[in-house]
């Protein structure tokens, strides 16, 4: 692997998602060896997750043009 290459992913691995949706995972598997988690929490760990991960495969699309019909 080339440097450059090594370089840009940890730079994307440290981003400010990826760090929150690192944190919010850790604190899942806790809750969930615990059995501790709740219906409020699941919601909010789904959409944070759907999110980021959403996210990540729109990065190879062109941006679409803002202000459109719709």
């Amino acid at each position: 692997m080339h440097r450059a290459t090594l370089s840009r992913r940890l730079s994307n691995l440290l981003s400010v998602k990826s760090l929150v949706t690192l944190a919010l995972t850790a604190v899942f598997s806790i809750m969930e060896l615990r059995g501790a988690i709740s219906q409020e929490f699941m919601t909010i760990y789904a959409v944070i997750i759907a999110f980021y991960f959403g996210t990540q495969t729109k990065k190879g699309v062109e941006p679409e043009v803002e202000g459109g019909n719709g």
